[in-house]
């Protein structure tokens, strides 16, 4: 089996390869380098002990897909090549529409002029309607309140339809929550550069000294300590996640599935969590309600269980520690 990796020099993309790689399955990174670095491809050497195979380009270019595909035998496409900041996308939402939405277009477009007809689509739990009570199953109401997410509903719809259309296609749609963590090397993890808006990476840093208060969005929320309830997925599993819906693949075209715990963290938790590791206290600040967060929203796992056969195995202090442990190894990320 060979398996190209679109957008494979990003954070689960490059996690994802490591657990190809210890499959021994083998795989080619395609990226632009527009959200992962050319670092990583060094990290991931170390980690695999070979050089990686590497093409660098943009997915929006249909014809150099098609080349691609059609200069070596893929079995698999997993498609990671999307922008995933939803401030950002709200800033900006036609570099969004553009990158998500045309960027899969062409790619589809390419893999339908090849012999390469199965996919694996990174999709997000941000386009689950805040109508819904925890734990949200597959078939819970959707719903978008940003352009990231309206990409992602778009993209799903699309795949949803060339699935139903033609059946010569192979289809796994993932629906992430909360991704955190590293790898246990510390090599490679989430570099989320100077302004991070999710919660791990701000708190990494104020661990390294470069920022110096966690903001915690709401301490009035209807949960054990009022703050916001999330389900925080450890990179390794989620990149398990990727092996088991392609293995599934082999015995239907089409699944749709959650990948998170089951279960939920508060967000005073997850900093306690890093305060009991570290030793010492961090300081945070309480800060007004964001519009669109949830109070509680955690995946059903159960539908992932039964037709990939996957479970997340890594709880909240693996979780931590290996944030830290790629902090202390790389303090100012990839440089």
């Amino acid at each position: 089996m060979k398996i190209l990796l679109t957008g494979g020099a990003g954070y689960i993309g490059s996690h994802t390869a490591t657990v190809l790689a210890a499959n021994e399955i083998k795989f080619v990174i395609l990226d632009n380098f527009s959200n992962g670095k050319p670092e990583v491809l060094q990290q991931l050497n170390k980690i695999v002990g070979f050089d990686i195979e590497f093409v660098r380009g943009d997915i929006r270019d249909t014809l150099f897909v098609e080349d691609l595909l059609s200069r070596d035998k893929f079995d698999a496409v997993i498609h990671f090549a999307a922008f995933k900041s939803i401030s950002e996308s709200i800033a900006q939402p036609l570099k969004y529409y553009d990158n998500n939405v045309n960027g899969l277009i062409s790619l589809v477009q390419a893999m339908s002029k090849s012999i390469c007809k199965t996919l694996i689509f990174s999709s997000s739990a941000a386009i689950y309607s805040p109508l819904n009570s925890a734990p949200f199953f597959e078939d819970s109401s959707l719903q978008f309140s940003n352009p990231y997410a309206h990409t992602k509903l778009i993209c799903e719809e699309i795949l949803k339809i060339l699935s139903k259309n033609d059946a010569t296609w192979r289809i796994g749609i993932l629906r992430y929550f909360n991704p955190v963590g590293a790898h246990p090397s510390g090599l490679i993890g989430e570099d989320s550069g100077d302004s991070p808006s999710n919660l791990v990476p701000s708190i990494a840093r104020v661990v390294s000294g470069q920022a110096s208060e966690i903001k915690i969005f709401g301490d009035d929320y209807p949960t054990i300590d009022g703050t916001g309830v999330r389900d925080f997925v450890h990179v390794m599993d989620l990149a398990e996640g990727h092996i088991a819906s392609l293995r599934a693949l082999d015995k239907d075209n089409f699944h749709l599935v959650n990948l998170g715990t089951g279960h939920g963290y508060t967000v005073l938790e997850i900093i306690k969590t890093f305060e009991r590791i570290l030793n010492k206290s961090l300081a945070y600040r309480i800060c007004p309600r964001r519009e669109g967060d949830l109070p509680v929203a955690f995946a059903s796992t159960l539908l992932a269980e039964e037709l990939l056969g996957w479970r997340s195995k890594l709880g909240l202090e693996e979780m931590c520690s290996s944030v830290l442990n790629w902090q202390k190894k790389n303090p100012m990320g990839y440089i």
